[in-house]
């Protein structure tokens, strides 16, 4: 099976916050409408820079590793960090360890949530109209990389 990830331009976010209102309308799991998996951070100073935040599914994922009950995990399958709420007991040490401010705590469930990729179909991705949020399979994203890495080390190595 392919992989796949949500990558995030935040060149073309236009901060209309659709993404969220998505997001928020397909959590029926979490208690508050304000409860996104997904929010836009804003630069106070530049009212021009917005910037998408959701679950970057870790290779090594901190959250994972900081879980005192297992309650994170990664499913073989599809390789998506995933939390097992009848596990988790909210203690947020999973929140704390994100180093990306992805993983969330429903304080009134007492339990952690982050985006789990609208299980392979992300409402914010078919929402998202400027583009900023795409969801690509790892290898295409890989490939370019690649690209411009091998152009580099043969400018490098020549005499």
């Amino acid at each position: 099976m392919d992989v796949k990830m949500l990558i995030i331009h935040p060149e073309k976010c236009n901060n209309c916050g659709d993404c969220e209102t998505a997001c928020i309308q397909t959590r029926t799991s979490l208690t508050s409408p304000g409860l996104s998996c997904i929010r836009i951070l804003k630069d106070n100073e530049d009212e021009e820079f917005f910037f998408p935040i959701a679950c970057k599914q870790c290779e090594n994922p901190p959250c994972m590793a900081t879980c005192p009950k297992e309650a994170i995990y990664r499913d073989d399958e599809l390789s998506w960090v995933l939390i097992d709420r009848q596990k988790c007991v909210g203690c947020g040490y999973c929140v704390s360890a994100c180093p990306f401010g992805a993983m969330k705590l429903d304080k009134q469930k007492a339990k952690s949530y982050k985006c789990d990729l609208c299980k392979g179909d992300p409402e914010c991705v078919k929402i998202c109209q400027p583009l900023a949020i795409e969801y690509l399979d790892v290898e295409m994203i890989k490939y370019p990389n690649m690209v411009l890495l091998a152009g580099k080390l043969a400018r490098l190595a020549k005499p």
